[in-house]
C-alpha cells in the first residue's frame, strides 16, 4: 500500500503523484487542510515530517518526491508489477 501525503500547490506533491501515476501504481492521496486530513495527522502518521510530499510504501516512511524517485529506481521497479 502506498500514501501520499500532500497539499494543494506542492509542486514536489505533483511530481511525486505523476511519477506513481506512471507506473500505473494504485495510492491513497492524504490532502491536508481539505478538511479531510489534518496536520496533526500527519505528524501523528510521520512524527518527523517537516515537509510535504511524505510517501509511506508497505508501512515504511520513504521521504519525499527525491528519495521516492531513488527508491523505485533501487528496487529496479520497472512497471511491470507491483514489487514495491
Amino acid at each position: 500500500m502506498i500514501i501520499v501525503w500532500s497539499k494543494d500547490n506542492c509542486p514536489w506533491c505533483e511530481k511525486a503523484i505523476t511519477l506513481l501515476e506512471s507506473y500505473n501504481l494504485n495510492f491513497e492521496l492524504r490532502k491536508i487542510v481539505d478538511g479531510k486530513w489534518t496536520r496533526e495527522e500527519l505528524l501523528e502518521s510521520i512524527p518527523s515530517a517537516k515537509t510535504v510530499p511524505q510517501i509511506v510504501i508497505n508501512g515504511a516512511v520513504i521521504g519525499g518526491y527525491t528519495e521516492l524517485a531513488e527508491y523505485i529506481e533501487s528496487t529496479g521497479f520497472n512497471g511491470t508489477g507491483y514489487t514495491l
